[in-house]
């Protein structure tokens, strides 16, 4: 169970779309508008308490991403479990046409994971792999 408080009216609560539905909608607090190539932090009304041991990943939706070019920077954007601000989504236009929103729109959804914690240990070498140290499209994908 997580324990949501609402800034406002309760239709802004997050809901699973369907009973499949992995993410919960995250709804606008407020109208507003995207300019094409804009960022903006858009209120979500939204406060919750996170079970310790778990985050909250705020996501883009696919149909904004679709249909407007609208999606989310920091994506996923990790909520952790001892924050209790109002969750925003930091959301931004690649679309060719300002992207309106109104209160109460979904704008996003929030997915829980659990998390685990690792302790962290200095050492002078670490183990061989084929791999080794190479990165950032070494694997040829």
């Amino acid at each position: 169970m997580i324990r949501v408080k609402i800034t406002g009216d309760p239709e802004l609560i997050p809901s699973f779309a369907t009973p499949g539905s992995a993410g919960a909608d995250i709804k606008a607090a407020e109208d507003g508008e995207i300019r094409p190539g804009e960022f903006r932090l858009v209120k979500t009304g939204v406060r919750m308490e996170i079970p310790d041991g778990y985050e909250a990943q705020v996501r883009p939706r696919s149909g904004l991403a679709l249909k407007h070019g609208v999606t989310m920077l920091n994506s996923p954007g990790t909520i952790d479990s001892d924050y209790r601000g109002e969750i925003g989504a930091i959301m931004i236009n690649h679309g060719a046409e300002t992207f309106k929103y109104k209160r109460g729109e979904r704008i996003g959804q929030i997915v829980f994971a659990k998390v685990e914690k690792c302790v962290f240990e200095v050492c002078e070498t670490l183990s061989v792999t084929e791999r080794g140290s190479g990165g950032f499209g070494h694997t040829g994908v």
